[in-house]
C-alpha cells in the first residue's frame, strides 16, 4: 500500500480547439467513473489542478469549469477529482497525505508506447549509431572511427544500427567493409531491423556463408539476428531499467513490448529481481504460444508477483518486410523489380495465418499482426474478419483505399509508428510513387473511425511518445514542408492515441499513472483554435520537458 500523496497547485491539460481526441476501442477503454463516486475511507486528495471544457466536464463527471482542482490520489487509483477546497483535510484514518506543490505545472495521463523491442532499444543504446550515414562509404568510415578509438572484446563483434540504404548513391558490399574493420567482426543493422550489412569476418562470426555483397535481407538475415540481439541476462536486465529511466523521464509509464524471445519469461524475471519501472503488456511469437496457452494466460491478465505491472501481451505475427528494403508486399510491384519478390515478400500466407490467428483467439488473446506493404494489409484484415480476433494491425504503412474503412468495420486498431513516416518519405516517394497519399494514412483513418494507437517500434526510432505525436500532428521535421498535409491528425488526438485509453485528464477509478509537465503542449491550439502551424504545435510537443512521472503513485521520475 502506497502513502496518500497530494499534488499542489497543479493544472490539467486543455483538450485542444482544434479537434476532440478519436474514440477509443473498447478492449483499451477504462471503466468510466459515475458522477456519484465516492472514494475509499481515509483516502486523500492531489489538489489544486485545473480543467477546462468539456472533455474535463465528461471525464470526472462533474463541471468543473476552468479554475484548479483537487485530484485525489490513494493506493495506486486515482479516486476522485473536483473542484480545489472540497477534499482538503486528513483521511478517516488521520494519515496526512505527502503534499508536493507543482508550482503550476500540467498533470496528464502518463505516456505509453504502443509498440517496442525494449531489449534491442536496450542494446542500440550502447550500439554505433549509422542514422546519419548517407552512403555506404560513409558508414564504412563510421566504422573505421570507431575502431580507431578501440576494438572490441575478444570474441564479440562492432555492431553498429540504423543505416537505411533504400537511398544511398553506392551499394554496400562486404569488401567495403572488409577494407574498413580487417579481420574485426562488423554486423549493421538496417534502422527497420529487416537487413544487415556484414564484412567477411562478421558472416563467420554469425554463422553465415560466404555471400557476395555481405548484405543480408529479411529470410536470410533474421535466424541469425540472435547472434547480436543477445547480452548475458544480468547485463541484458541492467541495460533494460535503465531504459526504461530514460523512458519515465519522458512521461513513459508503460509500453507493449513486442521483443523476439520468451518474452513472459524474461519480464517474469525481471519483476522478481525488483524491476518496477514500467507497465508491461509482453507480446508472445509463434515459436512461445504453445506454452502461453497452455497456462490459460489471456491478454490482459496480470501476472502474480509483479506489483500489478506485467500483463499478458498479445499474439505477434509479422507477415512481410519493409519499405527501405523493397520487401514490404504490395498489390503493384516495386519499380525496376522483376521475378516472384517483385511486388514484396509474404512471409506467413493466409493459409498459415489464420489459423495461427484462430487458435490465438480462441485461447483468449489479442493478436498483433504486422502489415507494411497495402496487400499485406489487406490479407491481415481479411484474416481478423474470418478468424473474428480482436486486436491491431501493426504498421499499416501502405493502405489500398478499399481497406481504410475496414478497420473501424472490423474493430481493428491502426497500431501506427509516426516517426516511420518522416524516416521514409523519401524512400516511398521513389518506391511507392503515386500512392503516398494512402501512405501513412493516420488522417483518413481516424476520419473513418478507425482507432489508432501511437507508437515507436524502438529501436526503429526513439522510444520517446512526444516524438510520435509531434510527427503524426506535422508530417514534417527538420523545416522541410508537411508531407501529405491531409493526412495529419490533432495534438489533442494525438496525445489520447498515447495514454492507453486514458483520454486526457485522470479520472477516477484509473491507475495513478500521470506526468506532470513543465508546460501545456497544447497551449499553441488552446489560445488560438485557427491555428495552423502545426509545425511549432509538433516543436513544442518534441521539446516538452517532463518533471515528473508517477507510476501506480510512487514516482519513477522527479526534478523538482
Amino acid at each position: 500500500m502506497t502513502a496518500p500523496l497530494l499534488l499542489t497547485n497543479a493544472r490539467l491539460l486543455h483538450p485542444a480547439a482544434t479537434g476532440a481526441p478519436r474514440p477509443t476501442a473498447e478492449f483499451l477503454t477504462p471503466e468510466p467513473p459515475t458522477a456519484d463516486f465516492v472514494p475509499p475511507v481515509g483516502s486523500e486528495p492531489v489538489r489544486n489542478s485545473a480543467v477546462g471544457g468539456d472533455v474535463g466536464k465528461s471525464a470526472v463527471g462533474g463541471a468543473l469549469g476552468g479554475g484548479v482542482v483537487d485530484v485525489l490520489v490513494r493506493d495506486r487509483v486515482v479516486v476522485r477529482v473536483a473542484p480545489a477546497g472540497e477534499l482538503r483535510g486528513r483521511g478517516a484514518d488521520g494519515v496526512a497525505p505527502e503534499q508536493v506543490d507543482l508550482g503550476g505545472r500540467v498533470v496528464m495521463p502518463g505516456l505509453w508506447d504502443a509498440h517496442v523491442h525494449l531489449t534491442q532499444w536496450a542494446l542500440v543504446r550502447r550500439r554505433l549509431d549509422l542514422s546519419g550515414a548517407r552512403s555506404a562509404a560513409e558508414a564504412a568510415a563510421l566504422v573505421r572511427a570507431r575502431l580507431d578509438a578501440g576494438l572490441p572484446e575478444p570474441g564479440t563483434a562492432l555492431v553498429g544500427y540504423g543505416f537505411r540504404d533504400g537511398l544511398w548513391p553506392d551499394a554496400p558490399t562486404a569488401a567495403l567493409l572488409d577494407a574498413a574493420a580487417g579481420e574485426v567482426p562488423v554486423v549493421l543493422v538496417s534502422g527497420d531491423l529487416h537487413c544487415a550489412w556484414l564484412n567477411t569476418a562478421g558472416l563467420r562470426f554469425v554463422g553465415a556463408t560466404a555471400h557476395p555483397s555481405g548484405m543480408l535481407r529479411e529470410a536470410e538475415w533474421m535466424p541469425l539476428s540472435a547472434a547480436v540481439d543477445r547480452a548475458p541476462d544480468h547485463l541484458a536486465d541492467a541495460w533494460v531499467a535503465d531504459a526504461a529511466a530514460a523512458a519515465a523521464a519522458r512521461g513513459v509509464v508503460g509500453v507493449v513490448d513486442l521483443e523476439i524471445t520468451d518474452n513472459l519469461t524474461a519480464w517474469r524475471r525481471r519483476f522478481a529481481a525488483g524491476f518496477t519501472g514500467l507497465r508491461v503488456r509482453a507480446g508472445v511469437w509463434t515459436p512461445w504460444l504453445d506454452d502461453v496457452l497452455a497456462e490459460g494466460l489471456r491478454t490482459g491478465d496480470v501476472l502474480p508477483d509483479t506489483g500489478g505491472l506485467l500483463e499478458q501481451g498479445p499474439f505477434k505475427v509479422v507477415t512481410d518486410g519493409s519499405l527501405n528494403t523493397r520487401t514490404a508486399y504490395c498489390h503493384a510491384p516495386y519499380p525496376g523489380l522483376d521475378g516472384p519478390d517483385a511486388h514484396g515478400i509474404l512471409s506467413v500466407p493466409p493459409d498459415e495465418l489464420v489459423p495461427l490467428m484462430g487458435r490465438a483467439h480462441a485461447g483468449g488473446l489479442h493478436c498483433a499482426i504486422h502489415a507494411i506493404g497495402d496487400r499485406a494489409n489487406t490479407l491481415a484484415l481479411d484474416a481478423f474478419a474470418a478468424t473474428g480476433a480482436r486486436g491491431s494491425v501493426e504498421h499499416a504503412q501502405l493502405l489500398d483505399d478499399a481497406d481504410l474503412a475496414r478497420f473501424a468495420a472490423l474493430g481493428v486498431v491502426a497500431s501506427v509508428q509516426p516517426e516511420h513516416a518522416l524516416d521514409d518519405r523519401d524512400v516511398a516517394d521513389r518506391y511507392w510513387a503515386g500512392r503516398t497519399g494512402r501512405a501513412f494514412p493516420y488522417g483518413t483513418l481516424a476520419d473513418a473511425g478507425a482507432v489508432l494507437t501511437l507508437g515507436s517500434d524502438a529501436p526503429v526510432a526513439p522510444l520517446d511518445p512526444w516524438i510520435a505525436a509531434a510527427a503524426a500532428v506535422s508530417r514534417t521535421r527538420d523545416g522541410r514542408p508537411a508531407w501529405h498535409p491531409e493526412q495529419r491528425i490533432t495534438p489533442a488526438a494525438a496525445l489520447a492515441a498515447s495514454t492507453d485509453g486514458r483520454g486526457l485528464v485522470p479520472v477516477p477509478g484509473a491507475p495513478a499513472d500521470l506526468v506532470v509537465l513543465d508546460g501545456d503542449p497544447l497551449a499553441a491550439v488552446q489560445d488560438d483554435p485557427g491555428r495552423s502551424d502545426a509545425a511549432a504545435t509538433a516543436d513544442a510537443l518534441r521539446t516538452i520537458p517532463v518533471a515528473g512521472t508517477l507510476l501506480a503513485g510512487r514516482w519513477t521520475h522527479r526534478t523538482f
